[in-house]
């Protein structure tokens, strides 16, 4: 486990870097100057020009890539330009909100996505198999903010059993900072979970046709003991790699759910950074969806030999 880590470090640490720069230049090449966003739009030329020198904007651009980096390995992260507060201080106070959301979509994404793949894997009947395929396509087929609309609608304007914008802080009242996560993490979950279904529902069904299956067969084993303790142990290793990949995309998908629901995360944060051309922020939070990706890859490694004994992680 050990060797296999630090295996991965230069291969992180080169990802980091590459994203570092792209990080750095995207922003850069939008349209627009932080500098006319800060002036406003009845500045002078002289006013917007002193305002890009404060801000370290008129060096050339690798010297303020450097500047910009030296700050992230000593842990400093800069000054939002639009906030003018740290951007340390600006992304800690939206972190709560975001992987409060992230954490329960998860478990969503998980128990919804894995329980439709064994369904689908373990029906036998025609009509099971065609509607579990059919949730799945459905599934698929409906984004994320359109998933957010519809339980919107349905849990708050026709029933009103939950609220629908807003959010409370679990750690300061949990029993309605629930609530107020439910349907975002729901929508969230629902948009991720089919990808992980259908996977490991043709992987289960995959698995069916190999000769270990036939052996226990002929050992007399009962079908659900096949289902569960063969087929399902044998391809869970393709559901946590699906897991793993959908883990990384909720970063992109709560910035969307965040605004639909009106959740003050990172993802709010990161629309605000974009549009006002704030590169601190977005290039911290451009390395930051990267780092999740990549560290969330990294566990799928290991969980996935923990799971399949034909996997070696040593190196």
């Amino acid at each position: 486990m050990l060797r296999f880590l630090i295996s991965k470090i230069p291969s992180i640490l080169l990802v980091l870097f590459a994203t570092s720069i792209i990080a750095f230049l995207l922003p850069r090449f939008a349209p627009g100057d932080p500098a006319q966003t800060i002036a406003g739009s009845e500045a002078t030329p002289e006013q917007v020009e002193a305002i890009r020198v404060s801000l370290g904007l008129d060096q050339p651009l690798i010297v303020q890539y450097f500047t910009w980096l030296s700050g992230v390995f000593r842990g400093e992260l800069g000054t939002s330009y639009i906030f003018n507060r740290s951007v340390s201080e600006l992304i800690g106070n939206r972190l709560e909100s975001t992987v409060e959301l992230a954490l329960l979509a998860s478990v969503f994404m998980i128990v919804i996505g894995v329980g439709l793949g064994v369904l689908g894997g373990s029906s036998r009947t025609r009509v099971a198999r065609i509607a579990t395929d059919s949730i799945n396509t459905l599934l698929i087929a409906t984004p994320a903010f359109l998933v957010g609309l519809l339980l919107i609608v349905l849990f708050g304007v026709t029933w009103r059993v939950l609220p629908v914008s807003g959010e409370v802080p679990l750690s300061e009242d949990f029993g309605t900072g629930i609530q107020y996560l439910l349907l975002p993490a729901l929508a969230l979950g629902l948009a991720m979970a089919p990808g992980i279904a259908r996977l490991l529902q043709t992987t289960m069904n995959s698995t069916r046709g190999e000769e270990f299956i036939d052996l226990a067969l002929a050992k007399g084993a009962s079908p659900r003991r096949i289902t569960y303790r063969h087929v399902l142990r044998t391809s869970l290793g393709a559901a946590v790699v699906a897991i793993g990949l959908r883990f990384g995309e909720l970063f992109g998908g709560a910035i969307i759910i965040e605004a639909i629901f009106a959740r003050n995360g990172l993802g709010q944060l990161a629309v605000q950074a974009v549009n006002a051309r704030d590169y601190q922020l977005v290039q911290i939070l451009i390395m930051m969806a990267v780092l999740i990706a990549v560290l969330s890859q990294l566990l799928t490694e290991i969980i996935l030999a923990a799971l399949d004994p034909r996997v070696r992680l040593d190196v």
